[in-house]
């Protein structure tokens, strides 16, 4: 088997450098323009409020559907019980359950990690996205879940307060 040997002069070295930092660009567009899918309790506010922390800055569309048996969308989502909170999200391929800061959401749909099915941020903390109350924030974490398992993603800390 003969190799040929291509040369590569600047201007093609540039031109490929080029084309693949316009991929990356537009793949980095792709994540952060996602279209969420809300699925929530139709009696429940602090939903509404974390959809518009993810809409901030005109990133994400989130379409909300009141649902009268959140269990059963949980369920059929895979989220395990245990992570459970008042709202469950789709994107992408993705679950996202509860208050996840729209941060850990993007970092998710740009790094696409093996094994993930979603991220949970378990009952309501006081201070995440959508449960604000002045200064007052509790610790939190963001739990990666999936067929590898459980990991923290991101550790929010309270404001001690």
């Amino acid at each position: 088997m003969m190799m040929h040997k291509i040369p590569f002069s600047s201007s093609r070295l540039r031109s490929l450098t080029g084309g693949l930092a316009l991929v990356a660009a537009l793949s980095a567009c792709a994540a952060q323009a996602a279209e969420l899918t809300m699925f929530r309790d139709p009696n429940c506010g602090c939903c509404l409020a974390w959809a518009e922390h993810m809409e901030q800055g005109e990133k994400h569309d989130v379409t909300t559907i009141d649902h009268p048996d959140m269990g059963s969308v949980k369920a059929e989502n895979g989220v395990p019980d245990d992570l459970r909170s008042c709202h469950t999200v789709l994107v992408d391929g993705y679950v996202i359950e509860g208050h996840v800061p729209a941060a850990d959401v993007e970092r998710l749909l740009a790094e696409r990690p093996e094994g993930v099915t979603g991220l949970a941020v378990a009952g309501m903390p006081m201070g995440s996205p959508g449960m604000e109350h002045g200064d007052h924030r509790q610790p939190f974490e963001v739990i990666a879940f999936g067929p590898a398992g459980r990991s923290v993603w991101a550790s929010y800390e309270g404001s001690g307060a």
